[in-house]
């Protein structure tokens, strides 16, 4: 959202009708509490700033509960969700991009002598006078929020700038004789939006770049096979076929990926790895290549990571109440060992840099080590291990000892010599995070003695084990109830007979056809009692320590899922996939 310092003050304007206070209407429409008011009031007195702008800072409520309330007081129309479908591409044709993307306004349509504008700020004159000027009509604005606003924003300038998308470049492909030349063509285009002018092979890999971002994908691989090349995009942790394109593509495709990367294009029998940066549909995304050399060709796997992602805080995560203030007393405490499991890909860095963003004051020294460095901490040391010149993560903890931290950040503990020294370090007065690849959070304690850790060692320093997945949730926009069968009864565990109402995902456009339309995290936390201690001391199996920490109240992922089915977020074809170990046991 854009800076909200002009927005509202909360006493009424000079002139003009007077208006309900918005501290009123955040009370009234979202139960905000009066003690947070009254916070916000007081800083806003101290530091001068408009109440909105001072609620967001002090993360009292969202963005899009701000936006609605301003809609309420300006008695403009909200509207939550934004679609392609209520856009006039004829209309924007007269539009520049920029223009919309700076001010954060987009032209919609025609409707009763009026130009409807999607905007994200209330008091936004300038830029409706300039649309009233260029368009030649008044503008009736509606307020949405800044994600929804610049995701149809750019799926709807991506619409007229590219109508065919990267099937038809294909086509556009098969007549054209000189493929390896047009490979090697290296001139960038700012924004993929404009790259209309670029040669055949250039602009099929722009178009599926683009599409992947526009679809949120995390990766994207290109396939050599016996027959052809396939191209999948992987979207919220599953992968789905995109593109096939012909064999006599695949070197010309590859080597463009390549040259973007900085790779050897003559080099095809060992593994390469780079990187590129590239902006498109007003967001900068950096990619990370893998080149690995296969029977049928080499194979390229691109993970995408959007430069404007912003770190999510703990109470974005998915945690329950009770188990968000567990953790917050966790991760205050002075020293000792918290772990974080669970396979890759399922969230493990995004909930450590959650809690060190939760922590992060001046008057703690952080530092971390990490391969490799994901997002830019303000305030906190963050190195990144190098083999090439042995900087390991056993080698970059020690010299992090010598720093003097509070609290140190490991990216994995992978070997005996990186334990041993977490040990150490937790042992001496420093709050350690990490992660490790481990099914639940029992069999943390168990891997660590299996790497040569003393079980007395791991039972004193280690405090909690967090085990996390990502479940996929249903769309919002093709979500349908239905009755659960007796089968799915007896998997979410309820009695035969219980009306119990589940939800599943149609399939629309928003999703691709899916049912699903972003993730949601489920947890299994097993806070470190003298119980628990006795059994990792005595080398109990991990299934001892799991029936322990159950009945002292642990929830399972299994159990954690099977609520979320009930509660309508995701399926219990999705749990399944996620959990298929604990659901079978």
């Amino acid at each position: 959202m854009k800076e909200l310092g002009h927005m509202l003050e909360t006493d009424q304007p000079d002139s003009g009708p007077r208006r309900p206070l918005l501290g009123r209407i955040l009370e009234e429409k979202f139960h905000l509490l009066e003690s947070k008011l009254e916070e916000a009031l007081s800083y806003q007195q101290e530091k001068g700033g408009r109440l909105g702008e001072v609620l967001l800072h002090l993360r009292s409520l969202r963005e899009e509960q701000l936006l609605e309330a301003l809609a309420q007081q300006f008695e403009i129309k909200w509207m939550p969700q934004l679609d392609t479908s209520q856009v006039d591409h004829e209309l924007i044709r007269k539009v520049p991009i920029a223009f919309c993307r700076r001010y954060h306004v987009l032209p919609l349509r025609y409707e009763e002598g009026f130009i409807l504008t999607a905007s994200t700020d209330p008091l936004e004159t300038v830029a409706m006078d300039d649309l009233r000027l260029l368009l030649g009509k008044p503008i009736k604005p509606i307020l949405t929020s800044s994600v929804t606003l610049l995701s149809c924003l750019n799926r709807a300038y991506d619409e007229i700038a590219n109508p065919a998308g990267a099937e038809q470049v294909m086509e556009d492909i098969a007549a054209n004789q000189s493929l390896d030349q047009l490979a090697h063509e290296l001139d960038e285009p700012q924004d993929l939006l404009d790259a209309t002018d670029e040669a055949p092979i250039i602009r099929l890999v722009n178009s599926v770049l683009f599409q992947a971002v526009r679809q949120r994908a995390s990766d994207i691989h290109f396939e050599s096979f016996e027959r052809g090349l396939v191209i999948r995009y992987r979207i919220d942790g599953v992968l789905y076929p995109v593109l096939t394109p012909p064999k006599h593509l695949q070197a010309s495709i590859i080597a463009r990926l390549k040259i973007m990367a900085g790779l050897n294009i003559a080099e095809k029998r060992l593994p390469q790895d780079g990187r590129f940066a590239i902006r498109t549909s007003g967001k900068d995304v950096d990619l990370r290549v893998s080149v690995l050399p296969t029977s049928h060709g080499e194979r390229v796997v691109l993970r995408l990571l959007e430069k404007e992602n912003r770190l999510l805080n703990l109470s974005e995560m998915g945690f329950s109440k009770e188990r968000l203030t567990v953790i917050h007393q966790l991760i205050q405490l002075a020293h000792g060992i918290i772990l974080v499991t669970g396979p890759t890909g399922s969230g493990k860095t995004t909930t450590l840099y959650a809690a060190l963003s939760h922590i992060n004051a001046p008057d703690k020294n952080i530092i971390t080590v990490e391969d490799p460095v994901e997002y830019q901490l303000l305030g906190v040391g963050q190195m990144q291990v190098n083999p090439k010149i042995n900087l390991s993560f056993a080698a970059g903890l020690r010299s992090i000892l010598r720093q003097d931290p509070d609290v140190i950040m490991i990216g994995e503990i992978r070997d005996r010599e990186t334990a041993e020294i977490a040990i150490h370090a937790s042992l001496t007065g420093h709050l350690v995070f990490s992660t490790l690849h481990t099914n639940d959070a029992a069999s943390a304690a168990t891997r660590l003695i299996d790497m040569g850790i003393e079980p007395f060692l791991v039972a004193s320093s280690v405090v909690a084990v967090l085990a996390q997945r990502l479940l996929r949730r249903i769309c919002p926009d093709c979500k349908r109830s239905y009755t659960a069968s007796e089968e799915e009864l007896d998997r979410l565990e309820l009695p035969p007979g219980s009306t119990t109402t589940l939800y599943r995902g149609a399939g629309c456009a928003a999703c691709s056809q899916t049912g699903y339309r972003g993730r949601t995290g489920i947890f299994e936390l097993m806070v470190l009692d003298d119980e628990i201690r006795r059994l990792i001391g005595s080398k109990a199996d991990s299934t001892a320590i799991k029936q322990a920490a159950i009945a002292k109240g642990m929830v399972t992922l299994k159990q954690e899922g099977a609520d979320r089915v009930i509660q309508g977020h995701t399926t219990l074809e999705e749990v399944m996939r996620i959990t298929q170990q604990e659901i079978d046991v």
